[in-house]
């Protein structure tokens, strides 16, 4: 992907109400995100490669200095604790995701299986933290749902076939099309490729 081309997405989320920031590599995007999560915040996070690749899970895994809700939720008791599991990762104060696509306009594309990430995206967290690679810059929309299906799905069935012997299904889809809140939605765009 040109640097112009990234640039232009850039401007596109700015433009939208979302915060964009462009690093070079994945170690870039790692203290760009620790650098925006606060002492004391409950941060979650959706299943992602991306996040994992650049190390910003095993970082926060161990951190004294946040509470790491996955850690807390896998803890908690599926038969009696189900109600308070779902209203813990509903909304935390940060969430931090990948996308399937972001578009050349500055649209966002988020396809789930669970559908547990959409919420806390789409309104409940207090704030979000994309990791995109650019690879995953497409023309419009149409190309959106095409790469989510035909390529982000088949590598996350692979990656659930292996984990758990089941395919992934895109079974919830967010857009966002525009932030309503400034300032509540962060892209770091990385250069070099990464995740689906």
């Amino acid at each position: 992907m040109s640097e112009d081309s990234i640039e232009r997405v850039a401007a596109a989320l700015r433009a939208n109400n979302i915060d964009a920031v462009v690093v070079g590599t994945g170690e870039d995007a790692k203290r760009e995100v620790l650098a925006r999560i606060p002492e004391g915040a409950e941060v979650h996070s959706g299943a992602s490669k991306t996040l994992q690749a650049i190390g910003v899970i095993a970082e926060l895994e161990s951190s004294p200095k946040i509470s790491w809700l996955r850690k807390q939720l896998m803890a908690m008791d599926r038969a009696t604790q189900m109600r308070e599991i779902r209203k813990l990762a509903a909304a935390p104060d940060v969430m931090l995701a990948s996308a399937a696509a972001v578009t050349e306009d500055g649209k966002i594309v988020v396809a789930s299986n669970s559908g547990s990430q959409i919420g806390p995206v789409a309104s409940a967290a207090g704030n979000v933290i994309f990791v995109i690679g650019a690879q995953k810059i497409v023309k419009d929309l149409d190309e959106a749902l095409k790469r989510t299906y035909e390529h982000a799905l088949r590598l996350e069935s692979e990656r659930l076939r292996a984990a758990a012997g089941v395919d992934s299904y895109v079974s919830k889809l967010l857009i966002v099309n525009r932030e309503a809140r400034p300032g509540r939605t962060t892209v770091i765009l990385v250069r070099e490729p990464l995740g689906n």
